[in-house]
């Protein structure tokens, strides 16, 4: 349809004029492009280059799928293999590069330097007259993406094959317009990533600012005027813990440790406990390391048991209050069972703690063992090279200060609101950090798609 209409701006593309003329791409998922420009295959525009080493050399710096930031074209090779054992395909200065393992990750590059990497990246070298950066951008379109990914094999590794990403189609327009754009979106995304690294670097401190708070308050008591208001003395004299991370601590706190204050402290099932043919979608959640998160439960819809399983391992069902540990893994990660969360079961690789009431309460418990500082003495006491296996003995000599239970409630209910305050702008934070990225997105798709004119934005 040359000379139509053009479409209505795409979102990100406000200011910026259309084309004056538009034709079909005969693309479906590209749609309408300026009439001055064309759709080609990727073949004709950047064909793939094969070439490929047996053993990585020395010098040569190496690119896995984890130095590739999605959508952003960035490459993060601060950190380097020490050895890369797998077959390794080649680059150049001038390529770019395209992740064709899980491809909805948009995982797209263009060094300007040489070297290796891992088999899963494909190196495309722009044909002569053509923008390595324009189509680095062609490759993070979304639409283009979400088509890709579409055509991928293999369900727990999808990928797509080098002949589908060759013979996929991009908008082509004249050289020096495609390295206007490139030029115009090296800029707009630019100043988007300053403002995302600001709005990242604000949830840093604020995380910072939590945690720090939570470990001032379990190991020292409330601020003066919060425990004014709780009817707690607000002038607490101090004395020495006898505990290195634990500090000065009030005068009328005790020191004990875990075992002091546990009803109970149970492993969960052994692996042969459970059987494959147990497990069903939708029956009862079992909670692993990994189910661990923010001092809570998150279930992840598919490690649930059938009715025969939960009642087999009934001594394993989990109570409002109870504390689980992850026995493996993070070192410290742990989460508290509330009344939602009662039924379901300890996993293999938990722990379960049962507290005393009338010696601690959990929500305040909770928030102490989720300290740092627990976290680092458990390092020093774990087994194995690994630091990878936490028992029951372990765990019940961890040290902790023992508030009255008035004080213990007070601190718990403190810290709830100040949490869910910090929570809050954390989460109005990342909001904005997610339209900033959203808008980079779009301005990539709407400029290498054509659908603003950004060829006067560039000087």
């Amino acid at each position: 349809m040359s000379g139509a209409a053009p479409r209505e701006h795409t979102a990100g593309a406000g200011r910026f004029k259309p084309y004056p003329a538009y034709k079909d791409s005969g693309v479906e998922w590209l749609g309408e492009i300026p009439a001055g420009w064309r759709s080609k295959r990727l073949k004709f525009v950047a064909p793939i280059r094969v070439s490929k080493l047996k053993v990585k050399p020395d010098d040569a710096l190496y690119v896995g799928l984890e130095h590739v930031e999605s959508w952003t074209g960035r490459l993060l090779l601060d950190t380097q293999p020490e050895a890369v054992d797998s077959v390794v395909g080649t680059f150049r200065a001038g390529d770019v590069l395209f992740g064709k393992l899980r491809p909805y990750l948009a995982k797209a590059a263009s060094p300007d330097f040489d070297g290796v990497c891992t088999s899963e990246i494909l190196a495309l070298r722009p044909t002569s007259g053509g923008s390595q950066r324009y189509v680095m951008y062609c490759l993070l379109n979304a639409p283009y993406i979400r088509w890709l990914d579409s055509l991928t094999f293999g369900t727990k590794m999808p990928r797509v094959s080098p002949e589908q990403v060759s013979s996929s189609f991009a908008p082509v327009p004249p050289e020096p317009e495609q390295r206007a754009i490139a030029a115009f979106l090296d800029r707009e995304t630019a100043r988007i990533d300053g403002l995302v690294a600001k709005k990242e670097q604000l949830i840093e401190l604020l995380q910072e600012k939590r945690t720090a708070l939570i470990t001032r308050v379990v190991t020292k008591g409330l601020p003066a005027e919060a425990a004014a208001k709780a009817g707690l003395d607000p002038d607490l004299p101090m004395k020495d813990s006898g505990v290195e991370w634990l500090g000065q601590i009030p005068a009328h706190w005790e020191v004990k440790r875990i075992r002091d204050v546990a009803e109970a402290l149970q492993t969960g099932p052994f692996g042969s406990q459970l059987h494959a043919n147990e497990y069903v979608l939708g029956g009862h959640p079992v909670i692993n390391p990994a189910n661990l998160r923010d001092g809570g439960l998150v279930p992840d819809g598919e490690c649930t048991v059938n009715d025969a399983a939960a009642e087999r391992l009934a001594h394993h069902r989990l109570q409002d209050g109870d504390i689980l540990f992850a026995r493996r893994g993070e070192l410290g990660r742990c989460g508290l069972v509330t009344t939602q969360e009662e039924g379901w079961l300890c996993g293999t690789g938990c722990l379960r703690l049962r507290v005393h009431r009338d010696a601690a309460r959990p929500r305040f418990l909770i928030r102490l063992l989720s300290t740092s500082g627990v976290a680092d003495w458990l390092g020093l006491q774990s087994v194995g090279a690994t630091m990878q296996n936490i028992n029951t003995s372990i765990i019940g000599r961890i040290p902790l200060v023992v508030p009255p239970t008035a004080d213990q409630e007070a601190i718990a209910a403190f810290l709830d609101r100040e949490t869910v305050r910090i929570d809050a702008l954390v989460a109005k934070v990342r909001e904005a950090t997610d339209r900033f990225k959203e808008l980079r997105t779009a301005l990539i798709s709407a400029a290498v798609t054509g659908k603003m004119d950004v060829r006067g934005e560039v000087k």
